[in-house]
């Protein structure tokens, strides 16, 4: 099978799809390997150390593009890209499809089979295959690495000969993947760590971290299938930034990472939210990408509002692009080696498997995913 590495079109990202370590087992499986040159220099990872893995080094990415029985990548990738695979081709990434229809019809339109790394399904049978749920732990961290350098205090407290430091104090809105790391790593830097989440059933997860779950009662919430939060209505919104509004206050950092999958994030932390802070706190938004929990967040910028800084940063995890690589490559050999057909030497399309039936959007021409369906037939 021949496999194709692109490096990523984007100049601003550093992380790679594929690191050597994970080309070395991938040509193990009887493979034809080539990537891209300069495919890991984001990462320090340099062409030499592909071809001892037994990679070929790409000068003509068109052409190996073309010529590709499968196409790995990181980011979605151009609709012009898709259209130089070959009919039949299978291509890999994240896909960010509710968003990119365009995307989605172009691989429909030229007979490639896409799987979204988005779609791949929350079971303890496909954790290993998670990127969203691997990159989010990496953003997590980030978030709060990126606040404490931001911030005017430390986060632990300090009993010095010159007085007692008190903890800075920490909120940490949506107990997800990226919640729960960003608690235990606040916790490990000293903070005092409160968390939100509308899913009751966090809770023990977030005092096994040592933090306080703050608790609102809003009536009937709960997760959906795949573990994400359901959508709450106006009300109980409403209800939940009352609830709020007076720990927001208290805080020093507030992190928000309430996110609705295949949806507009909500607004949780208002502008008067914000102004009731004290001037030198920090909010990071790690919904920003999807519409963002804060109000007054910009994409890619840092805003003060009445001395509180909000960062609305996009790809936290590619700020620590090495380990985040690393993850996210683990991800996709993970993927291929689980539906690796051994004696044709090729990924099996497994339609009737659950993790396949989730991930792979499009397949022989057409959409088939129902989720997506579903969603055009909403919108």
């Amino acid at each position: 099978m021949k496999i194709f590495v692109p490096k990523e079109a984007d100049p601003r990202e550093s992380r790679c799809a594929f690191t050597p370590e994970a080309a070395a087992k991938l040509h193990k499986l009887g493979n034809e390997l080539s990537v891209e040159s300069g495919l890991g220099a984001g990462c320090g990872y340099s062409d030499g150390q592909y071809t001892e893995a037994g990679a070929t080094i790409s000068t003509s990415p068109a052409a190996d593009m073309a010529q590709a029985d499968c196409v790995l990548r990181l980011n979605p990738p151009s609709t012009a890209a898709v259209a130089q695979m070959k009919r039949g081709a299978l291509h890999i990434s994240y896909v960010d499809p509710f968003n990119n229809t365009a995307l989605v019809d172009a691989f429909a339109q030229a007979g490639v089979n896409a799987i979204s790394m988005e779609m791949i399904p929350r079971t303890t049978l496909a954790q290993k295959m998670d990127a969203l749920s691997s990159q989010a732990n990496l953003a997590g961290y980030v978030a709060v690495i990126l606040a404490t350098d931001r911030l005017n205090k430390i986060l632990p407290m300090m009993m010095t000969p010159a007085g007692t430091l008190k903890p800075a104090h920490v909120f940490i809105i949506g107990c997800g993947v990226a919640g729960l790391q960003a608690i235990a790593t606040a916790k490990r830097l000293g903070a005092r760590v409160e968390a939100f989440d509308t899913r009751p059933v966090v809770e023990e997860q977030v005092h096994s971290l040592g933090a306080k779950f703050v608790k609102v009662d809003l009536g009937e919430t709960g997760q959906t299938k795949d573990g994400y939060a359901k959508e709450l209505t106006e009300e109980q919104r409403a209800k939940q930034r009352d609830a709020m509004a007076k720990v927001v206050s208290q805080a020093d950092i507030v992190i928000t990472t309430a996110q609705l999958f295949g949806k507009k994030a909500p607004i949780i932390v208002t502008d008067a939210m914000v102004r009731s802070m004290r001037p030198g706190s920090v909010i990071v938004d790690l919904a920003i990408e999807s519409g963002g929990n804060v109000e007054g967040a910009r994409l890619d910028e840092e805003v003060e509002v009445n001395g509180v800084r909000i960062l609305g940063l996009a790809n936290l995890p590619g700020r620590v692009p090495v380990h985040a690589s690393q993850m996210y490559s683990a991800n996709l050999l993970n993927l291929i080696q689980h539906f690796w057909n051994k004696e044709e030497k090729s990924i099996h399309l497994k339609l009737e498997d659950e993790i396949m039936d989730g991930c792979l959007i499009v397949h022989d021409g057409a959409l088939r995913s129902k989720m997506l369906l579903n969603a055009r037939a909403q919108s």
